[in-house]
């Protein structure tokens, strides 16, 4: 799951062994699927779409139903990309979701055949989708443009008026969802969008796909494998959705889970003191912070921050610690200087939501609110959502507004699909122990739902999508795998059948770095330890 810097609102240079099978794609995934009736190979017309970063990227279309239950009725289209295979023999179609429910996949096949080790890479056609609904998908959803725009009230309710003008917010953007798309919304969930990846596959020409998906991608992958196991020939999850809690479930664990990435950067500045001055107590650091949320709560920073606003701002944190030096670089600016010009920076550049955000928050409620059962009475929300802030106070009520729509979505939920899965080749998960968008507890339970799969452990690690993020004992894994199909030989400590050692924190900011006026999450100095691109195409809040 991921919620996307609030715009859907949560990816090395790896040595190998010489190891690498080039297998023929007739022998495996390259052959036209002859059940299919759009199985002709190369059916697919792909038109060059390269960007500075990405300047083998190609993109094509194919149409696939509305309603799967009616192939010959509407027709909907879906958005892919691709970087095709050099090599002279194939593995076949790697398939990438970067997450969401929201996230545009088209710029992360680019980014994973660039990360990937060149031999490695060379043998797949690396292909991204915009899921129904996304991005450059068609039609794209927008249920209410502008939901976000600031400033927007206080998350955490100070009366009961408070709460139900909240409450009001998000029954309207549902209600307009449901005038707006009221046709389409019952089509769009899980279990069609792995229906429409299959048809991606029919059109490819394969027989088999081989998988990579991040955060909310793991489950779509999940869900792939259990309605199409005989398709699936790899497979690779990333910080993993535990599928026993969709969604409201595994949205209160991201409330403890995000308490505790939020102390863990509140410790990280108080050892920086020297740099931020603002406590070398935790406890103090924490206190400032909340002093802060209370100031902008009455007098929004430069107008635009007010306490929602902020909070959108350093949720991110919890997702990627590349984050921290800009987080407190904008913190200590306005505790110590008065000077709000970093906080508003850094909520444009962190928390605010553009056009392409509007349209991943309403695949992000469309999915999840169809997908599975949520409460339908504001009073369970209200009283789990008190239990929780009473623990968990720096993400819970935010958390929950951003769900809310659930609770009057204007049409039914389904039942969630039980993805136990004892007919898959081994699939191999990828899952940091302090994660917060998708805690370590559900990577253990998809593991043990996957018969032979085997799961690589980032020990002591918290940010969200950890492969390709420079941690070369992860990536070596990953690489072997595609490479050869090569998986750990089994259990190493506890849960896990490998371990890898987290990267460093980042260090603060230069104090020329610090002086700027706008905030570079994404830039090299900034980054800290992983990778910031593939954050920026992962995205944050899930």
């Amino acid at each position: 799951m991921k919620r996307r810097v609030i715009a859907v609102y949560g990816g090395a240079a790896v040595v190998l062994a010489g190891l690498i099978t080039a297998i023929p794609v007739a022998a495996n995934a390259g052959s036209a699927d002859p059940g299919s009736s759009n199985s002709a190979a190369g059916k697919l017309r792909w038109t060059d779409c390269a960007t500075k970063d990405y300047p083998d990227l190609e993109c094509s279309k194919v149409k696939v139903p509305l309603d799967h239950d009616k192939p010959d009725g509407k027709k909907i289209t879906i958005a892919l990309s691709r970087v095709e295979h050099t090599a002279d023999k194939s593995q076949g179609p790697l398939l990438v979701n970067p997450g969401g429910p929201g996230g545009s996949g088209l710029s992360l096949a680019g980014f994973v055949a660039k990360s990937l080790p060149k031999k490695v890479a060379s043998q797949y056609d690396v292909i991204g989708f915009d899921p129904r609904g996304v991005g450059k998908s068609e039609p794209a959803l927008d249920c209410k443009p502008g939901h976000f725009d600031p400033v927007r009230p206080d998350s955490v309710p100070g009366s009961k008026k408070d709460e139900l003008a909240n409450v009001k917010r998000a029954k309207d953007f549902a209600l307009a969802c449901g005038k707006k798309h009221g046709k389409l919304l019952r089509h769009i969930n899980t279990v069609n969008a792995v229906k429409d990846m299959d048809r991606i596959r029919t059109a490819l020409g394969a027989k088999k796909i081989n998988y990579f998906g991040y955060s909310y991608g793991t489950y779509l992958g999940a869900v792939y494998s259990k309605l199409f196991p005989d398709h699936v020939r790899r497979a690779v999850l990333d910080s993993i959705v535990d599928p026993d809690g969709v969604w409201y479930d595994d949205n209160i664990g991201q409330d403890y889970a995000f308490e505790g990435r939020q102390k863990a950067f509140t410790a990280w500045v108080a050892k920086h003191d020297a740099d931020y001055k603002l406590g070398k107590d935790p406890a103090v650091v924490e206190k400032a912070w909340y002093k802060m949320r209370a100031a902008v709560a009455k007098k929004p920073a430069g107008g635009k921050v007010g306490a929602s606003e902020l909070e959108d701002t350093f949720i991110p944190g919890g997702y990627f610690n590349g984050y921290w030096p800009d987080l407190a670089a904008a913190f200590a600016a306005f505790v110590n200087d008065k000077d709000t010009a970093p906080l508003v920076d850094a909520y444009k550049s962190m928390g605010a939501v553009d056009a392409e955000g509007d349209n991943g928050y309403s695949i992000y409620t469309s999915v999840q609110c169809r997908d599975a059962d949520w409460p339908r009475d504001w009073g369970t929300w209200h009283r789990d959502t008190e239990t929780v802030y009473k623990k968990a106070p720096f993400m819970a009520w935010n958390n929950a507004w951003y769900n809310a729509p659930c609770a009057f979505w204007p049409v039914g939920s389904q039942k969630p699909l039980d993805v136990s899965n004892a007919k898959l080749p081994p699939v191999l998960l990828f899952q940091a122990t302090e994660d917060a968008a998708t805690p370590y507890e559900g990577g253990v339970n998809m593991h043990r739902k996957l018969r032979d799969s085997r799961l690589v452990v980032e020990k002591g690690g918290g940010n969200h999508g950890i492969t390709l993020g420079g941690n070369k004992c992860l990536d070596d894994h990953l690489a072997d795998y595609l490479a050869t199909g090569k998986v750990p030989k089994g259990k190493s400590s506890g849960d896990a059948d490998a371990t890898c050692e987290k990267l460093p924190d980042p260090k603060p900011l230069t104090p020329e770095a610090a002086k700027s006026a706008v905030p570079a999450p994404y830039g090299s100095e900034t980054a800290g330890s992983g990778s910031a691109e593939l954050h920026r195409l992962v995205g944050n809040r899930g």
